[in-house]
């Protein structure tokens, strides 16, 4: 995408000069992990305005005790309601009151209504009646609330059962949950219900995990620990089975759709069609590599037809689902990675391609909306470091310039759209703009700011982030890295090194936003003398198909040499200590860590490994059998990833961390390798954190990180 690149170059330049120390740097203070980590007491983040909706096309500015109606033409503002006179109407329901006015929403363009989401409640209030027009109370274990716009209708879960309107829609015994999202989140599922357009029908997920085997995790707040068990795939083994409903509230009936037998087999993006008479889906294969769009039947639960299919050699990911014309149901906008990139392509409902929408050497990462006057699809498209917003016309294909022009086309833009496509609201940030917003004209490009954040850290001393690229291991891919150097930095001292890795699908460290990507802690070791430095391999996210799936079925082992390079780099430059080199990740990024470290013993002294996956056969089925195939079908490659065959190469310091209750990377991966380290004589060092997931949150936050920090304090 050429209006992207234009700025990269400018990054690159450019950066280097952000952030850059002044000669009065020495007498301001350094930031803290209090001040940089979520979950410190002295937490700094940049300013933000909570709420910013659309009302048909007026932009609507919640406060704390006021909400603000935006023109989007000249930028005026005017009050519409408060806080106090909302609060008023609830008190005489007895339905409590609001803290603030960020959790309304105005989904109606044409009527002057507020929905109020509170915790036991959904009530729709209208301020120029100065009245409570309908409310639908909700039970004190209500999850996964899903309002209807349309019809008012409202789906929530209680444990593993759905209801509508307080009516139970199942009743399913243990080991079968109904309404909730399934396959663990894998292919763009966020959710277990999707109402119709007009909301009177909800099509759910239902999943039969009954036969999958349950993995135990212990709950050590009890005096007697208890146990808490979950039911969790690994690779290879048998999976859950999935169906799909759907329920008419008004009869109080539901069919499911007959798909047949659901033994691996997914069932993904689903969408209606704008006459409801319709569900599509698309369903995948366990192997991943054959995707089919469905069309069924809502009436009968029959399967319709099969519109296309699409198949690849490693994987097929479909992520999102297809998206219905608004001024012509027969046809859709269906999104495929098929040429290497993710991009648009416009289809019949007959299943023949019409066009390609989008081509180029980058990804459409969302559909916006529409501007239905001029035919125009507004998407949100990522490139290498950034990323914009833009439009094309589904009748010439043509795509406009990116909306940002006329303020940055550097950085990282989020959008959302007014109800028409007329007008934009553009949040973003730049290297050194920590947040903007923008109101965008999507014709004219002329724009209205809303705000422009402060830097949180400005009286603070803060090192200096410069971004460039280097070469893959292949020699002929250009990888992206981001070094940062201390506030006091002397060119003439040796400084040791920490390497910040993620390195997996779906994640990219290094961006053309705030601080270039960087996290708090990369600055609070950065002003303690450290050299943080964090390189993009191939197989992470934004750079194409191909950059991804160079991985498939040895992951960590292409990763790790395109790492390496990154080392090499660093030890071509005067100013660091090639025999100081430390590794720190989680996650994927804690596979990373432990994968260097043992692979590579010579080269880094010290690592930290958060929540490591260490041996893929342990990993759930939906994410490792994309990436892996399963142990079954491809032995080799599960050998040669499964780092406890590597324990006895350790030679520096390693820290593995893991969560008691990680229920995403079970703590079997850490306390297995442990076992292999002893069994070879190797000497790692552990720390739980117990009562957590995946992830150290709040308070504690702070104190995973000052542990992260004294290991490497001491031995690097």
């Amino acid at each position: 995408m050429k209006i992207i690149s234009k700025w990269m170059g400018v990054v690159l330049l450019a950066s280097s000069a952000l952030f850059t120390t002044n000669v009065m740097a020495q007498d301001l203070k350094k930031p803290t992990l209090e001040d940089l980590i979520p979950g410190g007491e002295t937490y700094r983040f940049a300013e933000n305005l909570y709420g910013l909706q659309w009302w048909g096309d007026t932009c609507i500015k919640p406060g704390i005790d006021s909400l603000f109606a935006v023109n989007p033409k000249t930028g005026k503002e005017t009050l519409l309601l408060t806080r106090e006179k909302i609060n008023q109407a609830l008190e005489q329901e007895k339905l409590g009151k609001l803290n603030h006015l960020h959790q309304v929403t105005l989904p109606w363009a044409e009527k002057t209504q507020l929905l109020i989401s509170l915790p036991r409640n959904y009530v729709v209030y209208d301020w120029k009646a100065d009245k409570i027009i309908s409310k639908q109370a909700l039970p004190e274990k209500a999850a996964n609330k899903d309002y209807n716009i349309a019809s008012g209708n409202v789906a929530y879960t209680q444990d593993n059962n759905l209801y509508v309107n307080s009516h139970a829609v199942t009743n399913e015994p243990e080991g079968i949950v109904c309404g909730q999202s399934v396959h663990r989140n894998e292919f763009g599922i966020s959710k277990g219900t999707y109402w119709s357009p007009k909301g009177d029908l909800l099509a759910f997920y239902r999943m039969d995990e009954s036969m999958v085997t349950q993995y135990p995790l212990v709950d050590i707040t009890a005096r007697i620990g208890e146990l808490n068990n979950v039911r969790y795939p690994m690779a290879g083994m048998t999976s859950h089975k999935v169906t799909v409903g759907i329920y008419n509230p008004e009869t109080q009936k539901t069919i499911y759709l007959n798909a047949g037998d659901p033994t691996d087999r997914y069932f993904t993006n689903i969408s209606w069609t704008p006459d409801a008479k319709s569900l599509y889906l698309i369903e995948l294969n366990r192997d991943q590599n054959h995707a089919k769009l469905c069309q069924y039947n809502a009436e009968t639960g029959e399967l319709m037809g099969t519109l296309f299919e699409e198949t690849h050699p490693k994987y097929v990911e479909p992520q999102h689902p297809i998206v219905f014309l608004p001024w012509d149901s027969s046809k859709f906008i269906y999104q495929s990675q098929r040429d290497g990139f993710n991009h648009l392509y416009l289809y019949g409902t007959d299943g023949k391609l019409i066009k390609q929408l989008t081509e180029g050497k980058w990804l459409v990462s969302d559909i916006l909306g529409f501007n239905t006057q001029r035919k125009e699809v507004i998407f949100n498209a990522v490139d290498a470091l950034g990323s914009s917003n833009f439009a094309v016309s589904v009748t010439s294909g043509k795509r406009s310039l990116p909306f940002n022009i006329n303020t940055t086309t550097e950085g990282v833009h989020k959008g959302e759209l007014s109800a028409s496509g007329t007008y934009i609201i553009d949040n973003y940030s730049t290297p050194g703009i920590p947040r903007k917003i923008d109101i965008i004209n999507t014709k004219t490009f002329k724009s209205i700011n809303l705000l422009t954040a402060k830097n949180p850290y400005q009286d603070f001393s803060m090192p200096s982030i410069e971004v460039g690229t280097i070469k893959a291991a292949d020699g002929v891919t250009d990888l992206y890295y981001r070094i940062i150097k201390p506030a006091d930095f002397d060119p003439n001292k040796k400084y040791p090194t920490i390497i910040y890795v993620y390195g997996g699908p779906h994640a990219q460290m290094v961006t053309g936003g705030w601080q270039n990507g960087a996290r708090g802690w990369d600055i609070y070791m950065a002003n303690k003398g450290y050299i943080m430095f964090t390189l993009d391999n191939r197989g992470s996210d934004n750079r194409g198909l191909e950059f991804e799936n160079v991985t498939f079925r040895h992951l960590g082992i292409e990763e790790g040499k395109d790492q390496v390079k990154g080392v090499e780099f660093l030890k071509s430059l005067p100013y660091v200590d090639g025999n100081r080199i430390g590794v720190h990740g989680w996650s994927f990024g804690g596979h990373m860590t432990t994968a260097l470290m043992l692979r590579y013993p010579e080269i880094f002294k010290v690592g930290v490994a958060g929540g490591p996956v260490i041996d893929w056969g342990y990993y759930e089925i939906m994410y490792g059998e994309r990436y892996m195939d399963t142990p079954q079908s491809n032995p080799e490659g599960y050998e040669q990833c499964n780092l406890k065959n590597l324990a006895g190469n350790l030679k520096g310091h390693l820290l593995l961390i893991h969560d008691d209750h990680d229920d995403t990377c079970v703590p079997q991966h850490t306390l297995s390798f442990i076992k292999a380290c002893v069994d070879a004589r190797t000497y790692p060092d552990l720390f739980i954190y117990p009562t957590h997931k995946h992830n150290v949150i709040g308070r504690d936050r702070v104190h995973l990180h000052e542990k992260i920090t004294r290991y490497f304090e001491d031995n690097l």
